[in-house]
This record gives C-alpha cells, structure tokens and sequence, in this order.
C-alpha cells in the first residue's frame, strides 16, 4: 500500500477571505506542499529532481469542502499516491481539524511526470515507484474518468480579461496551479456584481456564496504577461447550490488553457448553514444560465 504523509499548518489571518474562511484557493497551496514534503520525505526532494532533469505538473484537481477553516484552526494535511501510470501520477488529501480529527476537505490531484528541458511527458522510474510504496505492492494504471465535457454556454456567458502578473508566477516560471482556482473566484465576484449581487448587497441581507467543490482542468501553463480571457456561466440550479462553469483562454492563440467546473452554496453568515437562494437571484441570473 502506498505510504501515508502528514502534514500540519496553522491557518493564517491573511489566508482567509472575507467571510473569514480559510480562501478557497489556499487549500490547493497547502495540497502542494504537503505533497513535495511527502515526495522528499522518500527521498526525492527538489535537488534529487533536478539531478533526474524531471519535475511533476498537476494536470487536474478535484476538491470538495465539507467544514469552513478559520483563522488559527490546526489542520492536518494527510496525503498519499493512490496510483501510478506511465507518465502520470494520482495523490489523494484529507484536511483534518485538529483536534477532533473531522474531515474538513478531501482532494484528488493527477500529476504529470515530464522531462525539465522539453517539457514532454517522462516515463516514472520503478525505483520511484517503489519508493513511495509500502511492502513493494503495485498499484499502477487504476481508470480515470474524462473531465467533463464543456456544457454549451448561455448567449450572456460573462466575460472578463486579466493579464498575467509576476506575483502569480511560481519558480517553475509560469502561473502556479492555485493561481488558476484564484482567477475563477475572482471572475465569479465580478459576475455577481454585474447581475446585481454584489458582496455588499449579500452581506446586507446576511447571506454568502461558499466553495463546496472545484473540478478544475490545467490543459497548458500560461506565462509571465499572458492576456488571459475567462467565460463563466451557471448551470443546474437547486435549493441552495449551483454549478458555476469557468473556461479560460490565452488570447494570443485562442487555445483554451484551463477550465473549471465549481459547485457554490449560499449559506446564513450568522449561522453558517445553508440557504435557499432568493427567487429574485435565479431570476436576476436567467440570462447567465444554461439550460444544457
């Protein structure tokens, strides 16, 4: 079986949104590095990796939130592989609160093996293998199910443009996996705002939009001054919940470069539970939704 890892972090004032939850986007960068101390914890740490001329690249990230972090609360980041391919690598999480040990989160990353100089996929060694396995079992080539298929936006798919900046580039030199899940957050603000529900109005009326799951898609890196464009438009509207769809380009080539689909709940800010959304949202929010 694979061998597990743990990780602790304290969360930080300045890591928490304005509901005071530990930010979406966080998560992911704590996932990051509780999986490179796991990896240099079986020997294969940033040096060991740079002599092997290999580094991992996450290719797609699954995450769902099940109890609001705050500020100062101990969290456990458990990790471990839970398979390998020929160039590909899957890691499982579990956010644990200390000290009840409740699941506070759970995450799937797929990881890309590749090759340092060409950026092409690389065939994983057996001897790493075998160093992230306990006993020497196999666990290779479990099934992947396809990210889903991109659902046909509404004729108001909102859109906004960014560019990239030298504070969303990490030291593999392009923007960072978290940075992607940041960039979607920052476009669903703005689209509430645009159909009348900005952050104000919500917190007047004593309510919040929350993360609960973030399926998201890294199909190419994007780079130092990128022009990036983001559609977003909704889907599947229930009580309390809603699938907000994200697809992002590069604009120098058109290629779509990441895409998420985001589950968001609107919940009480004094009780911290779920709400219905108001009859006026879904109304304010027909034009943005599609009805694929």
């Amino acid at each position: 079986m694979s061998l597990k890892f743990t990780r602790r972090f304290r969360i930080r004032y300045y890591e928490c949104d304005a509901h005071r939850h530990f930010a979406d986007a966080n998560y992911l960068r704590y996932m990051q590095e509780a999986a490179f101390d796991a990896s240099a914890d079986v020997g294969y740490d940033e040096d060991k990796y740079l002599k092997l001329g290999s580094f991992w690249l996450i290719r797609e990230t699954e995450i769902s939130y099940y109890i609001s972090l705050r500020s100062n609360d101990l969290v456990d980041v458990v990790t471990w592989v839970d398979d390998f391919r020929r160039v590909r690598s899957r890691r499982i999480y579990e956010f644990r609160l200390i000290p009840t040990n409740k699941l506070a989160g759970k995450a799937v990353t797929d990881w890309a093996y590749l090759d340092r100089k060409t950026g092409r996929p690389k065939e994983i060694p057996d001897e790493m293998v075998e160093a992230f396995l306990e006993g020497g079992e196999e666990i290779r080539s479990k099934p992947r199910a396809r990210f889903p298929k991109i659902i046909t936006p509404p004729m108001e798919a909102y859109i906004i443009h960014r560019k990239v900046e030298w504070r969303d580039i990490d030291s593999a030199q392009h923007v960072n996996n978290a940075v992607y899940l940041a960039y979607f957050e920052d476009c669903g603000i703005q689209v509430a705002k645009e159909y009348g529900w900005e952050m104000k109005r919500m917190q007047a009326m004593g309510i919040g939009i929350i993360g609960r799951k973030h399926h998201v898609l890294y199909r190419q890196p994007a780079f130092l001054d990128d022009e990036l464009e983001i559609a977003t438009w909704l889907t599947n509207f229930q009580e309390s919940t809603v699938i907000r769809h994200y697809i992002l380009k590069r604009l120098s080539d058109n290629e779509i470069i990441g895409q998420s689909n985001s589950v968001y709940a609107l919940i009480d800010l004094n009780s911290r539970k779920l709400t219905n959304f108001p009859a006026t949202f879904r109304q304010d929010f027909k034009a943005n939704t599609s009805c694929e």
